[in-house]
């Protein structure tokens, strides 16, 4: 029998619960204060979470194996569409004995009915060790393309949750806190100004907080139009 693969996945520092983004009243909101709740109960949820690129999936996901860390338990975060070169009987084997387990881009796998088995069993154990599962997709769980009925039944019988596609006004919100967590003022004309410039992607737009972040206090200038261009390299 093969041993367990060593699995060094490193969660983002940033990606944590303090640092997302919520309206109060809000759906999202709501999918949090839930998450966090389930997660409290610290044995036998499961929770699926989706949504489109950019609406905070990875994040929570990953705000959740470090919430569960520092209650000095066991959690491991996976991206499956990482992991498709590898056997899912190793990748899974004994994550059954983590505290939470947070699977990502399970439609990565939909379709391939040897993952889709092994996921099926990963979840029956994981549900018979008293343990926690989390998944995130980009589609809802009867969205996805599967070949196991068993598994679809499986996905869709936890609390399931649909986090908000972000237009250009959540993303310019978005991107004011999280500037202001890092001590930068981003006013409502500067958010625009690089949401107009850049690649819109969320994952883009944070790249953008981290140069504007290192030039800033190098410079130690505020944050100005002609500065945001000379630091990101715009014409």
């Amino acid at each position: 029998m093969s041993e367990q693969l060593i699995l060094n996945v490193n969660l983002k520092d940033d990606a944590t619960f303090e640092n997302f983004f919520l309206q109060k009243g809000s759906e999202n909101a709501v999918a949090v204060e839930v998450l966090q709740k389930q997660l409290l109960s610290k044995k036998n949820s499961f929770v699926y979470l989706w949504g489109g690129q950019g609406s905070g999936v990875s994040h929570l996901l990953q705000a959740s194996c470090h919430n569960t860390l520092t209650q000095n338990l066991s959690a491991q975060y996976l991206s499956l569409s990482e992991f498709l070169d590898y056997s899912p009987e190793e990748l899974f084997r004994n994550l059954d004995e983590v505290s939470l387990i947070c699977l990502d881009n399970i439609q990565a796998i939909s379709g391939n009915i040897y993952w889709e088995r092994q996921l099926f069993n990963l979840y029956n154990r994981i549900k018979d060790s008293s343990g926690s599962l989390l998944i995130g997709a980009n589609c809802s769980a009867r969205e996805l393309s599967l070949n196991l009925p068993d598994l679809h039944s499986r996905l869709s019988s936890g609390t399931l949750f649909q986090l908000a596609s972000l237009d250009d006004v959540s993303k310019s919100k978005i991107i004011q806190f999280r500037a202001l967590r890092r001590g930068m003022k981003i006013t409502d004309d500067l958010a625009q100004f690089i949401i107009a410039r850049s690649p819109r992607e969320m994952n883009s737009l944070m790249n953008c907080l981290d140069i504007l972040e290192k030039f800033s206090l190098q410079e130690k200038r505020k944050l100005s139009k002609p500065f945001i261009k000379s630091a990101l390299g715009w014409d």
